[in-house]
């Protein structure tokens, strides 16, 4: 029988908090109906992009200081892998919020920040996203498919025990692509 989508990401959200707390707070609701799926979402685009940013050894504390608009690339790159872990949930008829999501995002990555510069990081990585998604170039086109397909394989390698990855595995993947995103808004 194949798992809905919906359970998968909920699966994936448990999974990756796992990860992230200490053995003293690893007690975790193991009730996937306890989860919601576009809070799911939310919660894995943070987390991909905390570890892409890991992995491609990036400071967004430094760069605040230093170049405060790559902040918004980050954001950017969350929104993406936000848009494509919340697609395949249109086939059970969950709408994505990118609305709320986007300040959700926001406020996971960079936490502590003041509410302007929280707005800056918003407006700017709202803006970067629309480029990214709409431009027409085959480098685009070629990073959004990457994107796409790794996001899924993330979900995949997670929570089938088939998958010939291993979610960690793939997660150094996320790193060469925000790197890329990183080096083009660079060079703009």
């Amino acid at each position: 029988m194949e798992i809905q989508y919906s359970k998968r990401i909920k699966l994936m959200h448990a999974l990756c908090l796992t990860d992230t707390l200490s053995m003293d707070e690893a007690r975790l609701n193991a009730d996937l109906n306890d989860y919601d799926a576009l809070a799911a979402a939310d919660y894995l685009s943070c987390y991909i992009t905390f570890r892409a940013i890991q992995t491609a050894e990036r400071s967004p504390q430094a760069e605040r200081a230093d170049n405060f608009d790559m902040l918004s690339v980050y954001q950017a790159y969350a929104l993406l892998v936000y848009a494509f872990l919340t697609m395949p949930l249109a086939q059970e008829d969950i709408a994505p919020n990118l609305q709320a999501a986007q300040i959700t995002i926001a406020k996971t990555l960079f936490a502590g920040l003041s509410d302007g510069e929280l707005i800056e990081i918003v407006e700017a990585g709202v803006s970067k996203f629309q480029l990214i998604g709409d431009a027409t170039a085959e480098h685009w086109s070629e990073f959004r498919e990457n994107l796409d397909k790794l996001t899924v394989a993330f979900v995949i390698a997670g929570t089938d025990e088939d998958s010939p990855h291993d979610k960690a595995e793939i997660l150094p993947l996320f790193g060469q692509l925000l790197s890329q995103l990183c080096e083009a808004f660079d060079n703009i």
